[in-house]
């Protein structure tokens, strides 16, 4: 089982998630709002713990999103709030259960234990195709097409791929991509993400094609032919 844990607070969800791994689950941590809702986004997990209150992307916001592509992955909230109105607030939102900080964390371990018992009844969410520029991005079967050609795709430059066409013509720089791609558990070599961009732009650039893919020096990458 797999469990995405998004909370900012170092002190309360280090030792929770060493909790959880010691329950034989297997985790994912994110500090920020943005980053949790990358990693749910391109993730499969069987459980989300999210913090209410988050830099960048609320835990309500992330838990909407979420519902709003028919993602049916459990959401417990974590959250200081206590009132009626905050319960109904993030109920209608999509979440599932919540429990109030500070907390035991045996009460927890239980709840977690009962969401993932807890049968799904909203349909998988279906990932559209990405357009940009001729290339098309099927994410789900890790297929891209372009000029009448299929060109299969590995996970991560599928995931690579994704990235860059849902910000077409944006500067995104090194440390944006490297966040989405790697999670702070993994560590890829210095030269991982030039690795992946060089074999990315072998397979969707062929010989007398324009060039999709643009390199800022010193900066990041820019993906579109515009």
């Amino acid at each position: 089982m797999k469990i995405l844990l998004v909370d900012d607070e170092i002190e309360m969800a280090e030792p929770l998630s060493r909790s959880l791994t010691r329950e034989g689950y297997e985790v994912d941590v994110a500090q920020d709002g943005d980053r949790g809702l990358q990693l749910a986004s391109a993730n499969q997990y069987d459980l989300l713990i999210l913090d209410w209150m988050l830099p960048g992307h609320s835990g309500l916001e992330i838990c909407r999103h979420l519902r709003s592509r028919r993602d049916a992955t459990p959401v417990l909230f974590l959250t200081a709030k206590d009132t009626i109105d905050d319960r109904v607030q993030g109920l209608d939102a999509g979440a599932d259960d919540y429990i109030v900080k500070p907390f035991e964390l045996r009460e927890l371990l239980a709840r977690v234990r009962a969401l993932l018992r807890r049968p799904t009844t909203i349909e998988p969410a279906v990932i559209p195709r990405l357009r940009v520029d001729g290339l098309e991005l099927d994410v789900q079967n890790q297929v891209a097409y372009r000029n009448g050609r299929a060109i299969e795709l590995s996970e991560k430059e599928s995931q690579l791929l994704a990235y860059l066409m849902r910000q077409p013509n944006q500067l995104l720089t090194h440390e944006q991509i490297s966040q989405y791609l790697w999670s702070e558990s993994e560590k890829p070599t210095s030269n991982a993400l030039v690795a992946q961009i060089r074999l990315l732009r072998r397979k969707i650039e062929a010989k007398g094609e324009t060039p999709l893919i643009t390199t800022v020096y010193g900066k990041g990458y820019r993906f579109g032919s515009a």
